[in-house]
This record gives C-alpha cells, sequence and structure tokens, in this order.
C-alpha cells in the first residue's frame, strides 16, 4: 500500500514524489506516456540533447529553488537570445535597443523611447476617434470607462487602459513592432486576432532601453548539463515508477486508487471528471524534427517567424542550448533543428497553452471546485491548475503543497 499515488512524471509530480519519499512516505509514481520528465523531456540524438516538447530554459530570481534544482543538476551558463525573422529581416528579442536601432535607426534610448510614445499616442487617438461610444467630448463617464478610457479625455495616454493584446502591445512598444514582431506571430500562436486576445498575455513582454539581450533578465539561468531527462531521473530516484499508465482509464483508475490513500493529480482537471461540464481550451503544437548532415543551419537556438505566412512559429535548433559540444566538449558535426507549429487543441492530443479568458477561467473554477469536495485528492501542476507556470514556480508550487502535506516548512 502507497501512502500517495502521484499522477504525472513531469517536475511537479517528480519534485513531489521527491519530498514526500524524503519524508519517509511510501509513494507510487505513473505516466501515461513511455518516459518521465513531461514536456521538458530531452532525448540524445548525435551527442545533442533535443528537447521533444518545445524549448525549455530554466531561470528564476529565486535562490532557493536555484539552491534546491542545483542539487540534482549542473546547469550551464545558457542565456536565451532569441532572434525574430520577419520576411527575412533579423530582429533582437527581447525588444531592446538593438530592435529599436534596426526598426528605425535610433540610437539613444531617448529617442526610442519618443518614438514609441508618439505611436502609441497615434494609436489612442486613432481608438478614439474610432470608438461609437465616444460622441464628443460630453460623453458620459459609462461610455468612456467601456472602452477602457477614464473620463479625462484631455489626457488619453496616461488615462489608457489597454482591454485587448493589440491594444498592450502597442502601448508598450508601438505600431511599428508590434506590426511586425508581434501580430503574425500571435495570430499564428494563439489562432485568434490579437484584439480577441487578453492583454494579460503579453502584459510581461520583456522590453528594455539598453543593448541587453538577454530575454529573461533572471539572476539563475541556464540549461542542465546531459538534459532534463537525467535531472528527472536523479529526482526520481529510487522512487516506484509505472509508465505507460493512464490514470483516466476507469479500470486502471481503479486499480490505483486502492493502492494508495492520497492522489496527487498533475493532468488536466477537465480529463479527471471526464470533461463533465465541457473541456477546456489549450493551444496545442506540433513539431516536425530533422537531423542535418551540416554543423550549423541558423547559428541561433531559437529563431520566432513573425510573419503570418511562414506556418511555423520557430525554429528550435537544439545543439546551441550547450553551446554546440558534446559531453566531452568537442564540436559536434551534425545538427538537428525542429519546426514548431501551434494548432487548436482537441481532446486527445497534448494540452501545452491554456486560453485564460474568462469563459475558461469560469469553467476552470467550476471543475476546482469539484475537486475540492474529495477529501483524499491534490490537484497541481499546469494542467491541473489551467495556468502557464514557468519551472521555478512549478517548483516552488510542489514544495508548497508537500509543506501542507507534511506539515512542515521549505526553509
Amino acid at each position: 500500500m502507497y501512502d500517495y499515488l502521484i499522477v504525472g512524471a513531469g517536475i511537479f509530480g517528480a519534485i513531489c514524489a521527491r519530498e514526500l519519499t524524503d519524508a519517509g512516505r511510501r509513494v507510487l509514481v505513473i505516466d501515461k506516456r513511455d518516459h518521465i520528465a513531461g514536456n521538458i523531456y530531452t532525448e540524445c540524438t548525435e551527442g545533442i540533447q533535443v528537447h521533444k516538447y518545445g524549448a525549455h530554459i530554466f531561470h528564476t530570481n529565486n535562490r532557493k529553488v536555484w539552491d534546491y534544482i542545483n542539487r540534482f543538476a549542473e546547469f550551464n551558463r545558457y542565456t536565451n537570445s532569441p532572434i525574430a525573422n520577419y520576411k527575412g529581416e533579423l530582429y533582437s528579442l527581447p525588444f531592446n535597443m538593438y530592435t529599436f536601432n534596426k526598426m528605425w535607426g535610433v540610437i539613444t534610448p531617448d529617442e526610442a523611447e519618443e518614438m514609441i510614445s508618439r505611436q502609441r499616442a497615434a494609436y489612442i487617438e486613432g481608438l478614439q476617434n474610432s470608438r461609437d461610444t465616444i460622441t464628443d467630448s460630453n460623453s458620459s463617464d459609462t461610455n468612456l470607462k467601456t472602452v477602457g478610457i477614464s473620463a479625462s479625455v484631455t489626457t488619453p495616454i496616461t488615462a489608457f487602459i489597454p482591454q485587448n493584446l493589440e491594444e498592450q502591445a502597442i502601448s508598450l512598444v508601438g505600431t511599428d513592432i508590434y506590426e511586425k514582431l508581434i501580430k503574425g506571430y500571435t495570430r499564428k500562436q494563439w489562432g485568434r486576432p490579437c484584439n480577441e486576445l487578453p492583454a494579460s498575455i503579453i502584459r510581461r513582454l520583456p522590453v528594455r532601453l539598453t543593448y541587453d539581450n538577454n530575454y529573461f533578465n533572471a539572476r539563475y539561468q541556464g540549461i542542465p548539463m546531459g538534459g532534463y531527462t537525467g535531472m528527472i531521473e536523479r529526482i526520481l530516484d529510487g522512487i516506484d515508477i509505472r509508465l505507460n499508465t493512464n490514470y483516466l482509464d476507469p479500470k486502471v483508475r481503479k486499480q490505483l486508487d486502492s493502492e494508495a490513500g492520497t492522489v496527487i493529480y498533475t493532468g488536466p482537471i477537465d480529463a479527471l471528471f471526464g470533461y463533465r461540464l465541457g473541456n477546456l481550451e489549450y493551444r496545442s503544437l506540433r513539431f516536425e524534427e530533422e537531423l542535418l548532415e551540416i554543423p550549423n543551419f541558423q547559428g541561433n537556438a531559437v529563431v520566432n517567424y513573425t510573419d503570418e505566412e511562414t506556418p511555423y512559429t520557430r525554429i528550435i535548433e537544439h545543439k546551441w542550448f550547450e553551446f554546440g559540444k558534446d559531453s566531452e566538449g568537442k564540436d559536434i558535426p551534425v545538427t538537428v533543428i525542429t519546426r514548431e507549429y501551434s494548432h487548436e487543441w482537441k481532446p486527445g492530443e497534448e494540452s501545452y497553452y491554456p486560453i485564460g479568458d474568462e469563459k475558461n477561467l469560469n469553467l476552470y473554477e467550476e471543475y476546482r471546485q469539484m475537486a475540492d469536495t474529495l477529501p483524499d485528492l491534490y490537484i497541481g501542476g499546469r494542467l491541473g491548475e489551467y495556468k502557464y507556470y514557468d519551472m521555478d514556480t512549478t517548483i516552488e508550487k510542489a514544495l508548497e503543497l508537500v509543506d501542507r502535506l507534511i506539515q512542515c516548512r521549505f526553509t
């Protein structure tokens, strides 16, 4: 008899399993796939650690989390510096002075800020002129608030509150960068026009008036040497694991529930209840992997294709996550690339990006309330909580859950 059954061998489930085992509990970890590590699974091809479910770069400002994960892996010094390709024009990501210089020819931060402010003001003025709810300077406060502009029409820039992703993006970087580097990419990634997506999706977009290509700007950042799969193997060392085991199969679930007192579930919360209230919406991904008999395809680990005509969102060249070297530090003569395509999720496919609009969040809350009525069930992870967590946040959440379960604190 196990004390805990953990459904899902990704980073959340693995951390829970490790901490509960170290606290003296008997744990069983299962996964429906034929491998551990969930979506951070890496596989060695010709000496290259290939990220099979998309690029994952570990980054955090939390020293405790950094120290914790370094118990299980040695991280290299990789810094995420993606490039945007718009019809053959190359731009730096995150949006910084290199981006602004290429786009406008500006050199100083003041020049860049002035250009963004000018485009932002023109856009807001255009919105005010086009919205029927604003008819004259005597429009009611109610009507003004419905379009995200305060009653003080004389100060539209400072009073403007972005209501969707398009408005948020242009407020941050102006219309030129939005049109070339955000609009098409976002339409491909999310399958919806930018003005139909919540502003929250892009609020954390890095925009810097410096010549700094570090996308995350985190104190601690890197890739585990030897890949993420090896890291998860070390986390799960000595713990019972069953792969190719689908907890959502009623017969399998009945048997597993009889083997453990408490379940920690990290899969889709709506699937756990048989989509009884309807399914939550996600974007899914399709990957086209290719081994090339050349040493260098694109010269960078990540290149985003931001025009809408290019069918894929980005190309990953995996060898550059470890600087093109094998485990012995030798140059690798071949390369592996992956083209990444985004599409609407359908039941049976992998869920990647939750569409966190009001409708879906309300539905999630209903499922959450159903889960809360089951005393021996705990829900966690990005699918269980319907949130796109970074890895460091996932680790924090796992440690917090175990902290509650074993009534001790992570310090």
